[in-house]
């Protein structure tokens, strides 16, 4: 399971968890329940939505009892220590990788973290950024197939080096067609304190419509993280809609604040 490319003390003690779910199942359908439960935990923390809230509960324990005790909260705390001692990568997509996970399954691959840091760091214009920030309050940084998130994550570091408060002037949203890889995404930013959302569709030939802020959850499955839920964020939406009202928020162009996209 490419143990030799496990180095890093984080790595060997996610790889440690895993491999006890190994003695039930096969390698995706563990990878897939300690995925979710994670994402799920993460998401019913602070979600409103009755409904959503119901339905995740009941895959939560679903997940869990195919997994051993605690399974699920010990490779998340994991993940929380590894981005808190390096937030500067792309840990989950590094590690399905590393556990050859990719090309058993769809022959899927993640864009190596220092190539992805690159384009963000290149792709992100910083006055851009300021002068939205200073006309609206905030800006927004999009992936339109963010795997579990490389992209995004370099693009965190580059709005740090440049001064800019990532995690209170800066919505992240991100589309991926595979549920998964979806939730590993929304994991890490999470865990990294990134207020926005990630869907779980085709992001190019089904983009989410609607205002950043707004988004309308038409087929999508949403995954809001903790931070979206955050007074700030919150103050800022109640804000908009005191502004614009329904009919001019809807109005507002989606993506003309976004300054980077990967592909």
């Amino acid at each position: 399971m490419g143990r030799d490319r496990l180095t890093g003390k984080y790595e060997k003690m996610l790889s440690e968890i895993f491999e006890v779910e190994l003695r039930k199942m096969n390698a995706w359908q563990a990878w897939t329940y300690l995925i979710d439960a994670m994402a799920i935990g993460l998401s019913n923390a602070l979600d409103p939505n009755k409904m959503r809230w119901e339905k995740r509960e009941k895959e939560f324990y679903e997940c869990t009892s195919h997994l051993e005790k605690d399974a699920a909260a010990n490779m998340l705390a994991v993940v929380a220590l590894a981005l808190e001692e390096n937030p500067a990568q792309d840990f989950l997509g590094n590690m399905f990788m590393a556990l050859e996970l990719g090309s058993h399954w769809h022959g899927q691959f993640f864009t190596p973290y220092h190539l992805a840091a690159a384009m963000a760091d290149t792709g992100i214009d910083e006055q851009q950024a300021r002068d939205t920030i200073e006309q609206q309050g905030f800006t927004s940084v999009t992936d339109y197939a963010c795997g579990a998130g490389a992209t995004l994550i370099g693009a965190v570091e580059a709005l740090k080096k440049q001064g800019i408060d990532y995690q209170n002037s800066v919505c992240f949203t991100a589309n991926d067609i595979d549920r998964t890889t979806a939730q590993m995404c929304f994991i890490q930013l999470s865990l990294l304190g990134c207020a926005g959302y990630v869907t779980v569709a085709d992001g190019l030939s089904h983009p989410v419509e609607g205002d950043v802020l707004f988004p309308r959850e038409e087929g999508q499955e949403f995954w809001y993280t903790p931070m979206w839920w955050s007074d700030t964020w919150k103050t800022r939406r109640a804000v908009e809609r005191a502004r614009h009202g329904r009919q001019g928020i809807s109005g507002r162009t989606r993506h003309d604040d976004m300054p980077i996209r990967s592909d």
